[in-house]
């Protein structure tokens, strides 16, 4: 498997480290991109201001969310609504001072916590905010309560299916649900990860699926999680083989790395 590859990579012995933290900083660029803020590698590298702008506070909450996400895979396995509601307050994390006051109150006062009945749902907060990438029917407040209740006792119980299948089912399902105010996309994807890494599919976090969803695409990711919420067979595979294909171009962005390093050239 394309995964066990680059594990066996001869760089991996001696850099994994440098390679987690390479892969972190494409994943975050890969998942802000499908969220509408489409920044060159090298910029994320090099900035450290994440203003007000929307496209900073989308890359900024990205960075922060694939920080995160490796910090909480126990808590996980035991309480999956508790980390999602974490996740969500990381990404938020940047809607502050830098923001209008309209918009930090009402960030304030919805952040970490399943939306309520009536309450407005965007990607990023702010006046220049992009156009959803998602843009399915809304499910309302009480449903989002039943299925993360139903989604929570299927990572706690445990489940036969493969690793990437639960990934795929877990970022499907929050996409399908965009449970908070905002950043959903950015946390849905966030919650593949930290599933792709609790598994042992990927346990140093070097397989960024991020990477390979922007590879192949924003209208690919769309048509494929339209098979998701058709939620019939063969749209379910055709998710499923989607998020499976993004986490094999996550491994060759990996094992590029990998290779410049061993060259001397990363």
């Amino acid at each position: 498997m394309a995964v066990d590859r680059v594990y066996g990579h001869r760089v991996m012995r001696r850099r994994s480290n440098e390679v987690t933290s390479e892969a972190a900083l494409r994943a975050a660029r890969a998942s802000a991109a499908l969220s509408g803020a489409d920044w060159a590698l090298e910029e994320v590298r090099r900035r450290s201001d994440f203003g007000s702008a929307a496209d900073a506070l989308t890359v900024g909450a990205a960075l922060r969310l694939t920080a995160e996400a490796g910090q909480l895979l126990s808590i996980w396995r035991q309480s999956p609504v508790r980390v999602l509601a974490r996740l969500h307050l990381v990404a938020a994390g940047g809607v502050g001072a830098e923001a209008t006051a309209a918009d930090a109150g009402t960030a304030g006062e919805t952040v970490g916590r399943p939306r309520l009945a009536g309450e407005p749902v965007v990607e990023t907060p702010g006046p220049d905010s992009p156009k959803p990438l998602i843009e399915a029917p809304l499910p309302g407040a009480d449903e989002v309560a039943g299925r993360l209740d139903g989604l929570s006792g299927l990572v706690v119980q445990g489940s036969s299916a493969p690793a990437l299948v639960t990934a795929a089912v877990v970022h499907g399902e929050l996409l399908a649900l965009r449970p908070f105010g905002s950043y959903n996309g950015l946390v849905a994807r966030a919650a593949e990860r930290i599933v792709l890494i609790g598994s042992g599919l990927d346990p140093k976090s070097i397989c960024p699926s991020e990477v390979g969803h922007a590879e192949l695409g924003r209208a690919a990711y769309v048509a494929a999680f339209d098979g998701y919420l058709s939620g019939t067979p063969e749209g379910m595979a055709a998710w499923i083989a989607h998020c499976g294909r993004a986490v094999e171009l996550g491994v060759r962005e990996s094992t590029a790395v990998c290779e410049a390093l061993q060259r001397g050239a990363a």
